[in-house]
């Protein structure tokens, strides 16, 4: 029995122990196998995400977007957009901290990696996984940048990025590390349309990307992480804390000593003022879209020479953010301006307060309701009637309807006339003769002067319930100023490529004048709106020794506020509130709109060649007033009397959704 046990199997003798592998043989043997496996797991990689690879034979190729250039009217350099490529500049032609930049921040390990940086995929994984939201960190070394750049899509995705590596390793595979840096630093993107080092450079600084100082290198590399989010000129500290991090990142590195860190820090950073200066932003974009409308997709370099004067509009935006500011503490946020000449060419654009904050064009974008600025288009009508500036009225309680509409001071003057209701902004008398002329004859006359938003037709449009942008206010009163003739705001004179080849020219074939506003009604008209300015609502709009005209204009719970004012030949119009469209503090448009407006005509009229309005005082002249004089003598807190912001009943309210999209 025991020998039976002591038998292997088949009844063979007893099998000797197996030996034991010693450490050098179990590191060969488990090298083996997870080189096998290893081996079949690339094989396995490879062929789930190398099969729809992008083709790469088109290394070389550069799908360049036209550029269009703005010019203003004198044509000085407004802004340039569409993609901005430059010559591939050679590595060799930059000064070696440019290149070194880059590396420093976004590749430390750069020249001793074959694509990719295991370490710092591990690292991006582990962040990964434990972030709650937000993009995935992909860890990507410039190599892999580079492949993205130039063969994959931004999108953030685990496909993507195993593309990208094979990708990586593929460049590594078939160009010198110089090669894939050079490719990388011509290619990649800086924002502001500028792709590569060399149009980077030039629409940023100005300069040839070989003049790069340290601190301007040490900007662009920053820029990586995020063009916009880094831009020298949107986000000016940012960038600037941004620069930093590179600068320390190249001491660490020893591209750089600590003193040319600090000498980099003493140097200071100059960005190219037409990016710096952001001018007339909001104008470039309207007329971006008309000349994509006007001569379609571009194919080659455009210039577009415009109607706008860079001085006047410069004057225009301070203006803007000086009364902003100086009406923060009354609720005021922003603020809009138009100002076209007596042909309808736009001179100053400014469609908010701050371009980099919001892009939103309040200028032609926003419909916000006109207030008393709309009565105009109601005296027009009556006059065109038959009334004159001496026609007497009666200021008292008025119904109309359900609607009984008031007066800002909620007393009433009585016996006065025309000129005196329009000069006091009197609500009772524009909504009783809006009752007698007709509502649809005021909307006909103020669609025929230039308003195209629709005008409804309720009682309450007599005092400005009808929601209108600032460019349409500006070219429904050009007429006024001009004699009598419409004048459609335009932005564009003419559209050339940049060899000369007029593709587009405003002059040629342009219909003869229109005459919308006949006499003695635009005599009328001029005579009661100059004293709005001289001694009405609207005086602290007054520039002295100039012809002015105008009319100011409030809504309901002091939503928006209006100043809409002109000389011979030249109007502005300016707007005032917030764009949630919630009430300010009592501000009127004989207020922070009115002031605005003063502020930038007293330094657009010495630069203008102005005429006195057309037409003169005219006859029959109005009667005296006491009561009227009197009130004359009153001024609010606001910078003057102003009318009643009525508000329209419920049933006649017409308003927009609160917020706009940005």
């Amino acid at each position: 029995m025991a020998n039976a046990q002591s038998q292997g199997p088949g009844g063979r003798g007893p099998q000797p122990p197996r030996a034991r592998r010693s450490p050098l043989q179990a590191l060969i043997y488990w090298t083996l196998v997870l080189g096998v496996w290893g081996l079949i797991f690339l094989v396995a990689f490879f062929a789930v995400f190398a099969v729809d690879l992008p083709d790469t034979s088109k290394l070389y190729d550069v799908k360049r977007q036209p550029s269009i250039s703005y010019l203003d009217r004198s044509g000085a350099l407004i802004a340039v957009r569409g993609s901005q490529y430059a010559p591939p500049v050679d590595l060799d032609a930059l000064p070696e901290y440019v290149p070194e930049a880059f590396i420093a921040v976004e590749d430390r390990w750069y020249y001793y990696h074959f694509g990719f940086n295991p370490w710092g995929i591990i690292r991006s994984q582990i962040y990964n996984m434990r972030r709650e939201s937000g993009p995935l960190r992909g860890g990507s070394t410039i190599t892999q940048q580079l492949a993205r750049n130039l063969f994959l899509t931004p999108s953030q995705n685990y496909r993507r990025k195993a593309q990208e590596l094979i990708l990586a390793v593929w460049l590594e595979a078939r160009f010198s590390k110089k090669q894939i840096l050079e490719l990388y630093l011509n290619r990649v993107y800086f924002g502001a349309g500028a792709y590569g080092i060399e149009a980077a450079s030039q629409r940023y600084f100005g300069k040839p990307a070989s003049q790069l100082s340290l601190g301007e290198s040490a900007l662009l590399a920053g820029m990586m992480k995020g063009p916009s989010r880094y831009s020298p000129v949107a986000a000016t500290d940012r960038a600037a804390r941004r620069a930093t991090v590179v600068l320390d990142e190249m001491v660490e590195a020893k591209f750089i000593t600590p003193e040319e860190r600090e000498q980099a820090f003493r140097t200071k950073v100059r960005v190219n003022p037409v990016l710096a200066n952001q001018r007339a932003q909001y104008f470039t974009d309207w007329v971006d879209d008309q000349v994509r409308a006007l001569v379609g997709e571009p194919t080659e370099d455009l210039v577009v020479e415009t109607t706008l004067d860079l001085p006047l509009q410069a004057s225009a935006e301070q203006a803007i953010q000086r009364g902003v500011a100086a009406a923060k503490g009354q609720g005021v946020e922003q603020a809009a301006l138009v100002s076209i000449d007596g042909e309808g060419r736009i001179r100053a654009y400014v469609g908010g307060v701050n371009y980099l904050q919001s892009q939103f064009d309040r200028a032609t974008q926003a419909r916000r309701q006109a207030g008393s600025a709309f009565k105009p288009f109601v005296y027009l009508t009556a006059m065109e009637s038959g009334r004159t500036p001496a026609t007497p009225v009666v200021d008292e309680p008025v119904k109309i309807g359900n609607w009984e509409p008031r007066n800002y001071t909620g007393e009433y003057l009585g016996p006065i006339n025309l000129q005196k209701a329009l000069e006091q902004s009197v609500n009772t008398v524009a909504a009783r003769l809006a009752n007698e002329v007709g509502t649809s004859n005021v909307a006909a006359t103020a669609r025929r002067l230039g308003i195209t938003s629709p005008i409804q037709l309720d009682p309450s449009m007599a005092l400005g319930a009808v929601e209108v942008s600032p460019l349409e206010m500006a070219q429904a009163y050009a007429p006024f100023a001009n004699g009598g003739f419409l004048a459609r705001g335009y932005g564009v004179e003419r559209i050339r490529t940049a060899s000369g080849r007029v593709l587009y020219d405003h002059n040629v074939d342009e219909p003869a004048r229109q005459a919308v506003i006949g006499t003695p009604a635009l005599q009328y008209m001029n005579q009661m709106m100059r004293q709005v300015v001289v001694q009405g609502t609207g005086t602290r709009a007054n520039v002295p020794g100039y012809d002015l005209a105008g009319k100011t204009g409030t809504t309901s719970d002091y939503r928006d506020a209006w100043f809409v004012g002109y000389t011979g030949g030249f109007v502005t119009a300016v707007w005032t509130g917030k764009d949630n469209n919630t009430p300010m503090r009592r501000v009127t448009g004989g207020g922070a709109p009115a002031g605005i407006w003063k502020d930038y005509m007293a330094a657009a009229l010495p630069r203008l060649k102005v005429q006195p309005i057309p037409g003169g005082v005219v006859d029959p002249t109005p009667e005296p007033d006491p009561i009227g004089d009197v009130i004359d003598g009153i001024g609010d807190l606001f910078g003057g009397r102003d009318e009643e912001p009525e508000p329209p009943p419920s049933a006649f309210d017409r308003r927009q959704p609160a917020d706009p999209p940005f």
